[in-house]
């Protein structure tokens, strides 16, 4: 199946300001885009990409005074199956852990190891390890949290989600790699389009989505607490330690955001 995904995104500025944007389809998904995702601007300014030392693809800008509008859409292949799911998995041995594979090991700005390891291990020590204990930990967050777009803020840490018990997609995921990280599991921060494919109805407001990798078994496998089940659909923008890393926008002066809006839907199939 294809899926048509895509951003409008406004921004009004008292002055001149530099921009850096994080909202290309990330490398590993290259092969699969039947329209590229070009991001272009309203009014229409010089850009500059680049790739971040994680390997995502930025965009840097000067927005001009006034307001800005930011848009892409693209279509990409995708097998039409949900995230896989492999219980045989294996946890590493940290000292068999691949030399990359370590800064994901460690307390970062919202997912504080040391504030969550003693809890981490009293609640998931003693029981199995590997892809097991990923879902442990991803069970024990799901029923933790309660979604509430009301309670979000930007500063909020997995140390404060676990206490206040109420966030959204990304404080559900820097809870989970918290605790991962802590049970000396690499765990890494995702951001991307996450689909209504196969959910039934109603459906939420359309954002950017947040979830997780953990490696287990020589690779990096999908976790999503917030929905802890495999959904479809699900097309990766960025990855690293936490969300500090996969901002859809740093912007480096004052600015309101007038506009957001996001779309991943299936692609109808051409007629004729």
């Amino acid at each position: 199946m294809q899926i048509r995904v895509g951003y409008e995104i406004v921004y009004d500025c008292v002055q001149p300001t530099p921009m850096v944007l994080m909202l290309h389809v990330h490398h590993s998904r290259v092969a699969d885009i039947v329209v590229p995702d070009h991001l272009m601007t309203d009014p229409a300014l010089p850009v500059h990409a680049y790739h971040d030392s994680f390997g995502n693809w930025c965009t840097r800008l000067v927005a001009p005074a006034g307001r800005t509008r930011i848009v892409s859409t693209a279509v990409v292949n995708d097998a039409g199956l949900p995230d896989p799911v492999v219980p045989g998995a294996d946890q590493h041995a940290v000292q068999d852990l691949p030399d990359d594979a370590l800064v994901f090991l460690l307390g970062s700005r919202y997912c504080e190891t040391d504030r969550l390891s003693e809890t981490a291990w009293a609640m998931f020590g003693h029981g199995p390890a590997g892809w097991a204990r990923v879902q442990a930990i991803c069970d024990f967050v799901h029923n933790h949290i309660v979604f509430d777009y009301l309670a979000a803020r930007s500063t909020k840490t997995a140390w404060e989600v676990f206490n206040e018990k109420r966030g959204v997609c990304r404080d559900y995921a820097h809870l989970a790699v918290a605790l991962c990280r802590a049970m000396n599991i690499p765990a890494r921060y995702c951001t991307g389009y996450l689909s209504d494919i196969g959910v039934p109805p109603p459906h939420s407001l359309m954002d950017f989505a947040g979830w997780f990798e953990a490696y287990l078994g020589g690779a990096w496998h999908t976790f999503d607490p917030r929905n802890n089940k495999p959904l479809y659909g699900r097309v990766l923008i960025a990855r690293g330690r936490d969300a500090v890393d996969v901002p859809i926008s740093n912007t480096f002066g004052p600015n309101t955001l007038v506009s957001f809006k996001v779309v991943a839907d299936e692609e109808a199939p051409a007629k004729g």
